[in-house]
């Protein structure tokens, strides 16, 4: 017997106090010591025997649940239980808890809970995929767990989110999940400080099927631990790593030379990891690795160059905050004709300029998706640049590109491949309203289904009505944070759609009153399914018999912070088994009373979701009887 096998309980996070056991003598077993005072029953206890003999004893249980209930005893019990390996179960034994891997549907147990920290007592569903958050995740848990399911096979998916500063999960409690799931696939750790490389090394010793490793402020762990993986894990297939300050190029090239069934690589927020890394791992991996993300790292334009030859099977890459990367790094992607499956492209705080973006387009013939964000060297002529060469190009989202101007989002609209069919502009502080008609061409963007713009202050009624006639056919459409905005701009829009709007937010247009809203309902109630006006202080009741009249398809409708009162919820009440609606918001409207509740429970037996937040009107009393009323309506209040 190996005696290095039994660990000491103090690596658990659990205190004994050190005291001396007096092994029993051969006369404690004889009749004459029978019967004797209380100490000589203490000194033949069980818990008198070392813990050699305790393991040897313990290994030989049989019985599945008998195994579980012995780790419920004490902590030092689970401790050895959680050290026994399948091959150290006598073959005997072994050959009878294969029989019983089958879990018997007739059995009844009961476990007590000896201990805050062992819960044996879960659904065998629970067994396949477990997740300990914050205090949860102690040395304890995961060897409780380990012993538990062992005998079902061990769990197939952990999750470690957080730490417990008393009691944080070690190597030891990450070997015995190790030692007890061998077909474990998935294994997430995050803000795990005390797991090291010996962890991760008895993961890659035993858990050989594992596919998908992520790594989160794991400070302790470096590429020794990454190797140990890369050389042991072949089916690796989508690798995490952020906050790992440890790791480095070493452990990306070994995933790169030992996992070519890798698809997905994300890397964030890694100091040591620089072009021979990165660009190693994409060579090695060009024939399978489909989706990339690099933020915060410090590569250069050799990399991007790497990626732009190799990256034959990438559909999804991410660029984010990348400053040694510059215009020729794009270029040079764009021009290794490499990225012919490209389909969605993403670019935050990157050196992207306009002739960067159009070689990006024409190297990339199958991109659909492109989101541009912080990208400060982009200006209008590159934006036309890009969208006329990009000929399968389907969404559009520039965020924070101040150098866009309305000019060039009209210019994108009338150069598209007549694809478009997103478009979405996010605190673009250059586009401002603009009076001159001429813009507006005699074409239009027929393709476009979905006009997305959120805090653009400049963004004002003239633009509104411009990109609404150049686009007829929207079914979306979400204008959020747009004081600028009135019914003199929205109207035209909402005339103009001819397929009938779909989803409507009107979020935080101030001045948006029920003229517009009225309309909106009217002429575009058989097909509106959700409708939010949430801040529209200007919408009253009016809006609310609209909707009741011509609304029969309508599912989800906000007006928080609306000027409705107790009248608008009653004609809500009256269109009852007309509307079809299911999630209602009523957050912040002052003017609803209790006088409301009758009318909400009327709409209870449709409503699933009902939020009452900030109705200082109705009390806490109230709403917890309508909830009584309503138990299948999720209320928020």
């Amino acid at each position: 017997m190996d005696s290095s096998r039994c660990v000491s309980l103090a690596h658990a996070g659990v205190y004994f106090p050190p005291h001396k056991r007096a092994r029993p003598s051969p006369s404690s077993f004889s009749p004459e010591g029978w019967g004797n005072s209380g100490s000589q029953s203490e000194e033949v206890s069980i818990d008198s025997l070392p813990d050699e003999c305790l393991f040897e004893i313990l290994r030989r249980v049989e019985d599945k649940r008998e195994r579980s209930l012995s780790a419920c005893v004490s902590k030092r019990w689970l401790m050895l239980l959680s050290t026994i390996r399948s091959s150290d179960i006598p073959p005997s034994v072994a050959c009878k808890l294969q029989k019983n891997l089958l879990p018997d549907l007739n059995e009844s147990v009961v476990y007590q809970e000896h201990d805050e920290d062992l819960d044996l007592s879960e659904d065998d569903e629970m067994f396949h995929s477990r997740c300990l958050e914050g205090k949860e995740a102690t040395d304890v848990r995961l060897l409780a767990m380990a012993v538990g399911t062992t005998c079902r096979g061990g769990i197939s998916e952990l999750l470690i989110r957080g730490c417990n500063a008393s009691r944080p999960v070690t190597d030891i409690g990450l070997g015995a999940v190790a030692r007890g799931s061998p077909s474990l696939r998935v294994l997430s750790l995050w803000n795990s400080p005390s797991i090291t490389d010996e962890g991760l090394a008895q993961i890659a010793d035993h858990c050989p099927l594992l596919e998908k490793l992520d790594l989160c402020r794991c400070t302790s762990i470096s590429d020794k631990g990454l190797i140990a993986i890369a050389n042991k894990c072949p089916k690796l297939s989508s690798l995490v790593i952020e906050s790992c300050p440890k790791i480095g190029n070493e452990g990306l090239q070994s995933i790169g030379r030992c996992c070519q069934l890798l698809k997905s690589v994300s890397i964030v927020d890694l100091g040591l990891v620089a072009d021979q890394g990165v660009a190693s791992l994409v060579s090695s991996t060009s024939t399978s690795l489909q989706k990339m993300k690099l933020q915060h790292v410090n590569i250069t334009d050799a990399s991007l160059a790497v990626i732009g030859y190799y990256g034959k099977e990438i559909s999804d890459l991410v660029f984010t905050g990348l400053p040694l990367i510059s215009e020729r790094g794009f270029w040079v992607m764009g021009s290794g004709r490499g990225l012919q499956k490209l389909r969605s492209f993403t670019v935050t705080s990157c050196g992207v300029t306009d002739v960067g973006l159009k070689a990006v387009a024409e190297g990339c013939p199958m991109l659909k998706k492109l989101h541009l964000r912080r990208c400060i060297y982009l200006s209008d002529a590159g934006l036309n640049a890009f969208v006329s060469a990009a000929g399968s190009l389907e969404a559009l989202q520039l965020e924070e590109c101040n150098r866009i101007t309305l000019v060039g989002i009209l210019g994108a609209l009338l150069n598209c491949q007549a694809k478009l069919r997103s478009l979405e502009l996010t605190s673009c502080m250059g586009v401002k309203d603009v009076a001159d008609s001429s813009l507006v061409s005699i074409r239009s963007c027929l393709s476009l289904r979905s006009l997305r713009i959120c805090h653009c202050p400049g963004f004002g009624d003239s633009s509104l009505a411009l990109v609404g006639k150049l686009c007829p056919r929207l079914q979306h459409i979400s204008l959020s944070g747009l004081v600028a905005v009135t019914d003199a701009g929205l109207l035209p829009v909402v005339e103009g759609c001819d397929l009938g709007l779909l989803k409507v937010s009107l979020s935080g247009c101030i001045n948006v009153t029920d003229a517009a809203a009225f309309a909106l309902v009217k002429q575009h109630g058989g097909t509106l399914q959700t409708l939010s006006l949430e801040g529209c202080r200007k919408v009253t009741d009016e809006t609310l018999l609209a909707v009741a009249d011509y609304c029969m398809v309508l599912e989800n409708l906000d007006v928080s912070k609306c000027a409705i009162s107790d009248d608008g919820v009653a004609a809500l009440a009256s269109a009852v088994g007309v509307l079809g609606l299911q999630v209602l918001s009523l957050s912040g409207c002052s003017k609803i009373s209790s006088g409301s509740l009758q009318h909400l429970n009327k709409l209870g037996h449709m409503l699933a979701g009902l939020n009452l937040q900030l109705c200082n009107s109705i009390s806490t009393h109230a709403i917890a009887s309508l909830q009584k009323k309503m138990p299948q309506c999720d209320i928020l209040s």
